[in-house]
């Protein structure tokens, strides 16, 4: 009887998880690695759950040094995701080190529009995530 119990609330616990990462458009910041030219390159994955491919989706970025203090702002441009799809997006960042960075801040999404719509903003539908040592907010 308990073995049920736990069996139907693992499963509805896992339904629950499930729902939370449909209609969002996650964003993880998965790994960083020294350029060929210097500086850092990063890679980006896209999870689109949102049921729309995006064929505009533009990020403003600011890069913040070990300190905490802005080094620099970075525009990147991600487009297109494709809905129900995972992309992997690569970005140099110039003239840092992976290591001197502590925090991605993703201040601005300058556009952000679905396939054959009108510009909408994407705020809502973001899940950021990050697998290095710098932290990715909003």
């Amino acid at each position: 009887m308990k073995t049920g119990i736990f069996a139907v609330i693992a499963l509805t616990l896992a339904a629950m998880m499930a729902q939370a990462d449909e209609g969002k458009l996650s964003i993880e910041l998965n790994k960083f690695e020294t350029g060929e030219a210097g500086g850092c390159r990063a890679f980006f994955l896209f999870r689109n759950q949102t049921g729309n491919s995006f064929e505009e989706f533009e990020m403003s970025l600011a890069i913040l040094d070990g300190d905490g203090v802005i080094d620099r702002l970075l525009s990147i441009d991600a487009a297109p995701l494709p809905v129900q799809r995972t992309v992997l997006k690569l970005f140099e960042i110039p003239d840092i080190d992976c290591s001197d960075i502590s925090e991605v801040l993703l201040h601005d999404l300058p556009a952000c529009k679905p396939q054959n719509e009108n510009p909408v903003d994407c705020f809502p539908l973001l899940a950021l995530d990050s697998k290095t040592t710098a932290n990715l907010a909003q």
